[in-house]
């Protein structure tokens, strides 16, 4: 049985976009908590904030800490957390690794990359009572080169179109759909009855998810799938020179910053 919060996504299929996403810390939870349908504690955080050259470095114990951080923010959303590279190799390693995770950090389920040949794991987790959020399409765990466009071919559609319909069949609640083609996502999105979410997949998805730091212009990488909605890092880089030149002539700390 489907936690509510589950369902309340699954019922927005068809009814209204469904607005996602990542976040790494407390503080950007507890603003997307007010705002998100669902909130991914993504591997990106390796990249993102650790400087990694791939998400395959991340770890388990990386996945945790932040999913414990990200959930003393979010209290209302929907908390997924990314499962790492080759921690669900087989069904039981996944089982252990994610019943270690769920618990350990009280997220509303996991996210898997990979279409049909992970099935059968992705089956064997929600028997077992693990909500599961599948990934197709450009898999950032398995692929060497950046945003590479999946579906272009009548053969490559067709794969794409039988993993979607394989995870469903397995029992996800939800699949993401990253760098595939427009009229595939649709193709999918109509296709299967529980929602589509896409990252530069086209707005024929049931729902869009973005990383925080690049929608906020912090990170300073930016594909074309990508819309800055702010420009943080200037804002940071702004805040951070009139400081250092405030310290260096003796006007921070003032006496308001000064105990008395």
């Amino acid at each position: 049985m489907k936690n509510k919060k589950i369902q309340k996504i699954i019922h927005l299929k068809d009814k209204r976009k469904i607005a996602c996403l990542t976040s790494y810390t407390t503080p950007i939870s507890r603003i997307l908590d007010r705002y998100c349908d669902i909130i991914l504690v993504g591997d990106s955080v390796g990249t993102v904030h650790y400087g990694m050259k791939s998400t395959r470095e991340v770890t388990l114990d990386m996945i945790i800490r932040h999913s414990k951080s990200v959930k003393l923010g979010a209290t209302k959303t929907l908390v997924v957390a990314d499962m790492p590279y080759k921690t669900y190799q087989n069904k039981f390693q996944a089982f252990k690794n994610a019943s270690l995770l769920l618990r350990q950090t009280k997220c509303d389920a996991i996210k898997l990359e990979g279409g049909k040949k992970i099935s059968k794991i992705v089956n064997y987790l929600v028997k077992k009572k693990i909500p599961v959020m599948g990934h197709i399409g450009y898999l950032p765990q398995h692929s060497k080169n950046k945003f590479s466009i999946s579906g272009k071919t009548e053969r490559a559609e067709n794969e794409l179109l039988n993993d979607a319909v394989a995870l469903e069949n397995a029992g996800v609640f939800s699949v993401v759909l990253e760098c595939v083609m427009p009229g595939l996502a649709r193709k999918i999105t109509k296709r299967l009855k529980v929602p589509t979410i896409g990252i530069g997949s086209s707005k024929n998805c049931d729902g869009q998810i973005l990383v925080i730091d690049d929608m906020i212009g912090l990170s300073g990488f930016y594909p074309k799938f990508v819309k800055k909605y702010s420009n943080v890092k200037k804002i940071i880089e702004m805040s951070v020179k009139k400081y250092c030149v405030e310290v260096r002539k003796s006007k921070f700390p003032s006496t308001r910053n000064s105990y008395k």
